[in-house]
């Protein structure tokens, strides 16, 4: 079996852990193997090197940024190599280029574009264990390149598509998907198998356990993620098809995300265009507008509401008095959005209804919704977030 695993920068923060991390792959490769690891920087690397920069200029070329940023990785996976070939098992380390992961020209936040597999299975062939410096490629012409954030989950996933790997694990510091975030319920419970379009939802909804960009990646090029921990053995959750998921549930998880803030308008021209300018404007100053909900009253004036992050509040502001739009504007920091998520939700009836009901017994108002064919999204009020995330858990029985 091909496996390719990815250690984040919890995982090699230390040489003890990184020597931790070789008897975990050790024993995968004395199993009956292959093994490709994908390491990222020592945790707190990166933001050294970063610091090396701004002390000459705080606005560095990007390319050199790509090249200081990339060593970072380039000497957790020489450690490693170094750390398995001592404990008798061959290891070779490669950096992007020599792995033969090509992406565009775009510095700091690069594509993939192609992976030229040939070396990477030249090693493998010779019973190596292929040791990958993660979140790194090189450009048709030769310039070194980054990922960006998440960029190590990406190369795991894109050399486990390009080497038809049997699975790709990725190790982090928590042991999987849990169905809410166990901090606010103690009962949630861990997910053993959920598709790409529900880690999507839930990477989307705040979930940082993965990244967009990966799940999207694996859900392309059909490869088996199974993302556990990597300071104990415990299984962890296998991210697949849905149709390689026996028993589905309705609803899969409960999702909440605090960082959300409300702008509405009230009394605006109910005319064409008026919310076109309004979200192009916005659109154009990339600000990302989530949930949006329109009144029109018997005045022909109508009353416009929607979400941003609440990091990006103070912009949205900024520009929405630009539109003139002062005098009837107001602003809620105060909020969450809290979701279901569940593929299940396709082929039953009464899901929403059963949230809405859950939330009324609770006197928690809903003051906006949305909805897609997994997903309901509901904003509250964000002091009754929590006790909306531990109701609706109860509700569709995922603590049992």
């Amino acid at each position: 079996m091909l496996v390719v695993q990815k250690y984040g920068g919890t995982s090699v923060g230390d040489l003890e852990r990184i020597e931790s991390v070789a008897k975990r792959v050790s024993k995968a490769k004395e199993a009956g193997n292959d093994i490709v690891v994908v390491v990222s920087a020592m945790s707190g690397e990166t933001n050294k090197l970063v610091g090396y920069a701004e002390h000459f200029s705080q606005t560095p070329s990007a390319r050199e940024m790509d090249i200081l940023l990339s060593s970072g990785e380039r000497v957790t996976s020489a450690l490693l190599a170094i750390a398995l070939t001592e404990m008798g098992h061959p290891a070779m380390a490669m950096t992007g280029r020599q792995a033969g992961i090509y992406t565009d020209e775009v510095h700091t936040k690069a594509r993939i574009n192609s992976i030229d597999n040939r070396a990477m299975k030249e090693a493998l062939d010779k019973g190596k264990i292929v040791i990958l410096a993660g979140f790194q490629g090189i450009t048709e012409s030769g310039s070194v390149t980054t990922l960006g954030r998440g960029g190590s989950d990406l190369s795991a996933v894109a050399v486990a598509g390009a080497l038809d790997a049997d699975l790709c694990e990725i190790y982090t510091d928590v042991d999987g998907i849990y169905t809410t975030d166990p901090r606010i319920e103690p009962k949630a419970k861990k997910i053993e198998k959920i598709s790409y379009d529900e880690m999507l939802e839930f990477a989307s909804l705040g979930a940082k356990v993965l990244q967009n960009r990966s799940v999207e990646l694996a859900k392309k090029l059909n490869v088996n993620l199974v993302t556990r921990s990597s300071f104990n053995d415990n299984e962890g959750t296998l991210i697949t098809k849905e149709e390689n998921i026996m028993e589905q549930p309705i609803v899969s998880g409960i999702a909440v995300d605090k960082n959300q803030a409300r702008i509405t308008l009230r009394g605006v021209s109910d005319k064409p265009g008026i919310a076109a300018e309004i979200f192009k404007t916005l659109a154009q100053n990339n600000i990302n507008v989530d949930m949006i909900i329109q009144n029109v009253g018997e005045d022909s004036s109508t009353n416009l509401g929607f979400t941003v992050p609440e990091n990006e509040l103070e912009r949205a502001k900024e520009i929405m008095l630009q539109l003139n739009a002062s005098e009837n504007l107001e602003f809620d920091r105060d909020i969450a959005k809290v979701s279901i998520v569940g593929v299940g939700m396709k082929s039953h009836s009464g899901v929403a209804s059963r949230a809405f009901e859950t939330l009324a017994a609770e006197n928690i108002n809903i003051e906006m919704i949305s909805t897609s064919e997994i997903k309901i999204s509901m904003v509250v009020a964000e002091k009754y977030s929590e006790l909306a995330v531990r109701a609706l858990h109860s509700a569709y029985e995922m603590d049992q």
